[in-house]
């Protein structure tokens, strides 16, 4: 069995509270919910981890390095845009790597539009709700 986790950054907590005209009405435990039960029908595991805090998601990050997951789901949220040391911790993992985003990040702001962290990861998914990370899902539990 697969194991898969996803990291979410700043303010992914407060899903259903803030924004709502952007992130919708659903809650960051609806959201874990859904995703674990969508994992376990495709035969996985997924667990969870989410911080505010720039230095939390690279401490997560890097306990990955030595192993114990084969794929990262990482939602960098804000950070996406400038952090670099994000983006050093996950050029330092050697599994497979998706950046997610809700909302489609190119037709938000202009300063959202950029990922740096983008460039560490397989491949980037956005602009489509909960659905951004079940797609991730899929891509990682595909066989090649």
């Amino acid at each position: 069995m697969k194991k898969i986790i996803v990291i979410n950054g700043p303010n992914i907590n407060i899903l259903g509270k803030r924004e709502l005209e952007i992130y919708g009405n659903l809650s960051y435990n609806d959201l874990v919910n859904e995703l674990k039960s969508y994992a376990k029908d495709k035969g996985a595991n997924l667990d969870e981890f989410q911080s505010n805090s720039e230095g939390a998601i690279i401490d997560k990050l890097q306990e990955l390095i030595d192993g114990g997951y084969d794929a990262v789901i990482i939602n960098p949220a804000a950070y996406s845009h400038y952090s670099y040391a994000i983006y050093d911790a996950l050029k330092a993992i050697k599994i497979k790597k998706v950046e997610v985003h809700l909302t489609n990040i190119l037709a938000r702001d202009e300063f959202r539009k950029n990922s740096v962290t983008a460039a560490a990861c397989d491949g980037v998914i956005s602009g489509f709700g909960f659905d951004s990370y079940k797609l991730a899902i899929d891509y990682l539990l595909r066989e090649e």
